[in-house]
């Protein structure tokens, strides 16, 4: 008899065909999130969840009995309580990886977009403000031979260490709570005191992932420690850093700009104080969004899912899970 599984989201085609192989599945169709307490009811005869960013804490557990795995299309799973699914016998599965190289695109198209001023110099020309005579007023900086610092060298750092000194011929600092001796060889990465690296760095490029340890890892104090000159890129996690220091340090020129792909409160408010400042460069949280990589994602999750049901060793179990 095959598992009974929910999917809370949109998937492609060739991702549920595959479920349906292997698994009863209930999916919502609805353009809308499902609302907590149909999710509940639907979840009540469920051994598997598929989601993405969905919070899994000790109510939705409490409602779904039959549940032995939850399986989410992303890298990051701070939305897991992981001890509250711990206690309801639940394990979880992630989507590493697949979105490495994606998302150092993404990374290398803020550091652009904010050094050359891309978004600002478009509605420049659309708004028809580009004439004869303009001049430094037009002016960025450059990236190529700058020096770049990496905070949290994981699959994603390295891949965008390797463009940065391949490609872009940068010096790479990075800061990570161990050193990378292959990535020091590869790429001539320098291993820095986090307070050194900032202070060295024309670029800084956040990827830790979201922990106790990370949440607002940069603030005031650390803005304060940037180059004036310095570029600041968080791709990781909106609460790794202090919003209100960057929004200070955007103002007060304390550094040059900012390349943003995250933020605190996703989507941002209508009024939200970034949205005023041309030196902020701003993404919806589109890292990984590319339709080959979510497919990829997606179809890496459904493995995992099925796998896990199955009794057999998931892809990618998420490590506090681990044996």
């Amino acid at each position: 008899m095959k598992p009974t599984i929910f999917v809370d989201r949109a998937i492609p085609d060739a991702v549920m065909s595959y479920l349906r192989e292997h698994c009863t599945v209930d999916a919502w169709t609805e353009e809308d999130t499902v609302p907590r307490g149909e999710l509940h009811k639907r979840l009540a005869a469920a051994e598997g969840y598929l989601t993405s960013g969905r919070r899994i804490d000790d109510e939705l557990l409490a409602a779904a009995p039959k549940l032995k795995v939850v399986s989410t299309i992303s890298v990051g799973y701070n939305h897991f309580d992981i001890g509250a699914m711990k206690r309801h016998g639940v394990t979880g599965t992630h989507t590493p990886e697949v979105l490495d190289e994606t998302v150092a695109d993404l990374v290398f198209a803020l550091m652009l977009g904010s050094a050359r001023r891309v978004a600002e110099l478009d509605r420049y020309v659309r708004d028809g403000l580009w004439k004869r005579g303009d001049g430094d007023n037009l002016f960025g900086i450059d990236v190529h031979s700058a020096s770049l610092g990496i905070i949290g060298m994981g699959r994603i750092g390295e891949a965008v260490a390797r463009r940065a000194a391949l490609g872009f011929g940068m010096k790479v600092n990075y800061h990570n709570r161990s050193r990378k001796p292959e990535a020091e060889a590869k790429y001539g990465a320098a291993y820095m005191a986090l307070d050194e690296l900032l202070s060295a760095s024309d670029y800084v490029v956040l990827l830790a992932p979201l922990t106790n340890e990370t949440k607002g890892l940069i603030g005031k104090r650390e803005f304060g420690l940037m180059k004036p000159s310095a570029i600041f890129i968080n791709a990781s996690r909106g609460a790794t850093i202090d919003e209100e220091a960057l929004i200070e340090a955007l103002q007060k020129g304390t550094i040059r700009a900012a390349g943003l792909d995250v933020y605190q409160q996703e989507p941002l408010p209508a009024e939200h104080p970034l949205l005023a400042l041309p030196n902020a460069l701003l993404l919806p949280h589109i890292g990984s969004a590319t339709t080959k990589t979510r497919e990829d994602m997606a179809m890496l999750a459904a493995r995992n899912l099925v796998a896990a049901l199955q009794g057999e060793e998931p892809p990618h179990r998420v490590p506090e899970f681990k044996n």
